[in-house]
């Protein structure tokens, strides 16, 4: 093969490898950073009806913690995650969210509907739980989350995670975002890499 040739298919190569390189950037990519099971899991939501893990397989969904008398962080974070929540719905992504009290002893049903209720929550892919013990709230965010959820000693407040959390459909927790400067773009992008 004679040396015009060889440049030829050499930049035929380039070529194809370049436009194979801009195609791979081009698409929206989603990389996990956890890898982490979710534990078993039936509680019940703010109309009294009970949503587990298995209401939730096939489904990705967001989760986060709070807790209605929380005086510090949670109103801020469950404002951001209701923008986040009319976001998803313009972007009309298919996907749930939790979240979880951590302090189910004063957050009853009717409780959490009337917190939901003040960031105009919809409630027909976002559940507010509770009906579990304190104990059991701290097992599951041990377990699923790796972080917190406990009664802050001396107060009625409680130490819990703000972040948000991203589970897939396999019930992983995948990836954690943060709940009170949130990253919106990257949440929306990550759902609809996630959810197809």
């Amino acid at each position: 093969m004679n040396l015009k040739k060889r440049r030829i298919q050499f930049g035929v190569l380039l070529v194809v490898f370049s436009l194979v390189a801009l195609t791979a950037c081009g698409q929206p990519k989603f990389e996990a950073t956890y890898d982490w099971p979710m534990a078993d899991f039936s509680f019940t939501n703010q109309d009294n009806q009970q949503l587990g893990l298995s209401d939730l397989k096939g489904k990705v969904w967001l989760a986060n913690f709070v807790f209605t008398n929380c005086d510090t962080v949670c109103p801020p974070m469950t404002a951001n995650m209701a923008k986040l929540q009319k976001q998803m719905a313009d972007e009309k992504i298919n996907a749930e969210i939790v979240s979880f009290s951590v302090d189910p002893t004063r957050d009853t049903p009717q409780n959490l509907k009337e917190f939901a209720s003040k960031f105009q929550a919809d409630h027909s892919n976002w559940n507010f739980l509770t009906g579990y013990t304190e104990e059991e709230i701290k097992a599951i965010a041990k377990s699923s989350f790796k972080t917190l959820a406990e009664a802050e000693p001396g107060t009625d407040q409680f130490i819990h995670s703000t972040k948000i959390f991203l589970i897939n459909q396999d019930g992983i927790v995948v990836k954690g975002y943060n709940g009170l400067e949130v990253p919106y773009e990257e949440i929306i992008s990550d759902l609809k890499v996630i959810t197809k």
